[in-house]
């Protein structure tokens, strides 16, 4: 295991992982390009060291993570699995009943014992070795990066955010993007659901300044704990503790009482004072949008240390495949059995990457019973982070949702809108930009699984047997405003002739012609009348490119206002919205390079 970040980079290097870049780069958006087109890249491409970065005599590290093969070298496994079949030797747990038995609880006990975080032992942490306080701190040392043009200025993107309770003083470790306003003050970007949020609002109540440290580039383990979606007064570091197999060294801060990782590259100092707060952002965010600007609280530093020689590492998110693809990949696989403690007849789960993480998983269950699809949905709904997840589809266990052909198969030869959707309202997370309303909207849970005795059989479609050829030509001429057409999801062989026809269409809005119009007219019109769901894309959309629809399609959608449903067939508007679609809130841009 790695005792540091550096120690990290070198294994990707001698790996062939890491491409070291040796010509001045600018860290205002030119190392954010150089990332993106490496990210777009095969499998992630590689990870990328700038040795020499405008305006700063640190060098950058970036994509560390954004790969299979980096990732399984991050955390020194052979699949990513293999931290979950860790977890569950402890989740499995079952009481001794014999001596045995007892004996054999023994390794597994002294294990555990390595996650505890343990104090630095030594005169001087590597954080440390120079050390700045008071006025004489200045964050424009850092090359922290401007990654977007239309980002509010630079900021720090890969911060571990050390906090405590002021009830109970447990620890709290997260990842909260940090927007630097001047020399001793950045913005802290913390949602109003996440623990250290939750946390503050104490020190509000109690009219107390809240200690705040920060850690910036450590060894692969503690940076992922930061991202991991514990629950509240979990300490991420016993997780990180987990995952290296031996204990994180901390040691206490100079001005705050806190403790950090003491083998971290840089470390600030500080606090956030009760009812300060600031405009953040905006900010191209993992959605592939600019997350909009807000106020947020400020942080104040009074002191910035780092190593003598350190490395400042960062990220660069966006459109999917990102560097932090692969970091939820790692949370998928090491959370599924912490989740099948409490819903025990999920069989797996997978996230797509065009669902951004928060909006849309799919998930097999082994089914026992009716209803057992909605009980699994709803349960899913009531479980920490799984509680912002927009769209939930549930498929039996023959079902693999790794597999899309499989679950998109299922998809056609199943879905039935009048009887397969279970709509909702509940939390949002906080970047989902197509519901009316902030961090509060429309859900929908959809069940693919087979019908069980007791529940009633789906109904028999309105338009069995050969579906004719679609007329793209005549549905553009009937239909004002249509750009495009195509047919997806072509039937594969073997496959029942009364599929599910599912077809996308890019179009051209007006202030008087919004998503309700064109349904309207679609669902009217007998040329489209076989087809079971038309999906509406906005007019520069690609409709031969199959990720970019679904990513636009998992993104832009609010069940409760953009799905019209006639009887079998739905019409889905998945296209930018505004005034004319009763969307009153500012609509995001996209993230983008000129």
């Amino acid at each position: 295991m790695y005792k540091n970040l550096q120690e990290f980079i070198v294994t990707l290097d001698h790996a062939g992982e890491l491409i070291r870049v040796t010509e001045e780069v600018d860290p205002v958006l030119e190392i954010s390009q150089w990332t993106d087109a490496e990210s777009k890249k095969t499998d992630g491409g590689k990870a990328l060291f700038f040795s020499r970065v405008r305006g700063s005599r640190f060098p950058v590290a970036t994509n560390l993570f954004g790969s299979p093969q980096r990732i399984r070298i991050a955390f020194s496994v052979d699949e990513l699995d293999d931290l979950g079949h860790r977890i569950a030797q402890y989740t499995d747990f079952h009481p001794p009943r014999s001596m045995k038995d007892v004996l054999g609880l023994l390794p597994l006990a002294t294990r555990a014992v390595q996650f505890v975080p343990r104090s630095f032992r030594g005169r001087h942490p590597p954080c440390q070795e120079v050390v700045y306080t008071h006025d004489n701190v200045d964050l424009g040392i850092l090359p922290a990066l401007q990654c977007w043009p239309g980002d509010a200025g630079r900021f720090i993107t890969l911060p571990l955010v050390f906090t405590k309770s002021l009830v109970s003083s447990k620890r709290n470790v997260g990842m909260y993007r940090m927007q630097i306003y001047d020399r001793q003050t950045t913005g802290m970007h913390w949602h109003i659901h996440k623990d250290s949020a939750h946390y503050f609002t104490e020190y509000e109540q109690a009219g107390r300044r809240m200690p705040v440290a920060v850690a910036i580039g450590a060894d692969p383990a503690t940076v992922y704990a930061a991202t991991a979606p514990m629950p509240r007064g979990m300490d991420e570091m016993m997780l990180a503790g987990f995952i290296r197999r031996k204990p994180v060294r901390l040691t206490p801060c100079l001005t705050v009482d806190l403790a950090v990782p003491a083998e971290a590259e840089f470390v600030l100092e500080g606090y956030v004072q009760p009812g300060e707060l600031r405009r953040e952002g905006p900010f191209g965010d993992h959605t592939g949008y600019y997350s909009l600007a807000d106020d947020y609280p400020v942080f104040h530093v009074t002191a910035l240390t780092h190593r003598k020689n350190p490395v400042y590492q960062t990220t660069l998110v966006g459109r999917p495949p990102m560097e932090d693809c692969y970091l939820a990949k790692a949370t998928e696989r090491l959370f599924l059995p912490l989740l099948r403690t409490v819903i025990p007849e999920i069989r797996d789960y997978f996230f797509p990457w065009e669902g951004v993480f928060h909006n849309l998983a799919v998930v097999s269950i082994n089914k026992a019973y009716p209803g057992h699809a909605q009980k699994v949905i709803s349960g899913l709904w009531g479980q920490g982070q799984m509680s912002f997840c927009k769209t939930i589809v549930v498929v039996d266990a023959d079902v693999d949702p790794q597999n899309s052909g499989q679950v998109l198969s299922t998809l056609i030869r199943r879905l039935d809108v009048r009887s397969d959707l279970m709509p909702a309202t509940g939390v949002l997370d906080v970047l989902d930009h197509c519901s009316p309303f902030p961090n509060f909207g429309r859900k929908l849970g959809i069940d693919l699984t087979a019908r069980v005795a007791g529940e009633p059989p789906r109904p028999a479609r309105e338009t069995p047997g050969p579906r004719p050829p679609l007329e793209i030509e005549s549905v553009q001429a009937a239909v004002e405003g249509t750009v495009a057409c195509r047919e997806l999801l072509a039937a594969p062989p073997g496959d029942p002739p009364g599929r599910v026809r599912v077809i996308a269409m890019s179009i051209i809005k007006s202030s008087r012609r919004g998503g309700r119009a064109f349904a309207d007219d679609l669902l009217a019109k007998d040329l489209l009348a076989p087809s079971d769901i038309v999906i509406l894309f906005d007019a520069d959309m690609d409709l031969k490119d199959e990720s970019r629809l679904l990513w636009k399609l998992f993104n832009n959608v609010d069940p409760g206002r953009d799905l019209f449903i006639q009887n079998s067939r739905v019409i889905v508007d998945a296209c930018r919205k505004g005034p004319a679609d009763g969307h009153m809130r500012q609509w995001p841009e996209e993230l983008t390079f000129d």
